[in-house]
């Protein structure tokens, strides 16, 4: 979840829980479990929208990856940096390709931005173009949205064509 969605929900919940005090307080008792359950409600609406970011990245990242034809896997042959924050507040991080053939190659570097706990928080890919028999070339993979908390990058598929 964004920085944004989490204050905007501490916010919405902030604004839910003193409501249900305020409701509970009241002589007729009633309120607090519907202020409650639209509390209930907000939490797992902000936690979906989040899931639909990540998924859609997902999908997108898969879609780039098919429409790469006659790939062969390059894992093996793709490194990253340590992820950084862009001055725009994305996650960046350094993709390096090592052209290990007698021939120029063209590859497509799915990157997986986790948190600490392993949790899946966006997918990019990156397609580093023509890179020279023996030669390494180096590509930057960004976020698609500003991402927080020790975020690690690993190589999710790396194809080679």
């Amino acid at each position: 979840m964004t920085a944004k969605a989490t204050r905007g929900l501490c916010a919405a919940l902030l604004a839910t829980t003193l409501a249900a005090t305020a409701a509970a307080c009241n002589d007729s008792g009633t309120g607090a479990s519907g202020t409650a359950s639209r509390a209930a409600s907000a939490a797992a609406s902000a936690a979906s929208r989040g899931a639909d970011v990540v998924a859609s990245a997902t999908a997108a990242a898969g879609e780039k990856l098919k429409n790469f034809k006659n790939g062969v896997d390059a894992t093996s042959d793709v490194e990253l940096s340590t992820p950084d924050t862009a001055a725009d507040g994305r996650t960046t991080t350094e993709v390096t390709v090592d052209n290990s053939t007698d021939a120029t190659k063209s590859y497509a570097v799915q990157v997986n931005f986790r948190d600490p706990k392993g949790k899946l928080l966006d997918v990019v890919v990156v397609t580093v173009d023509d890179v020279a028999s023996h030669t390494t070339k180096k590509a930057t993979a960004r976020s698609n949205r500003k991402l927080s908390g020790g975020v690690k990058a690993e190589v999710g598929t790396a194809l080679r064509h």
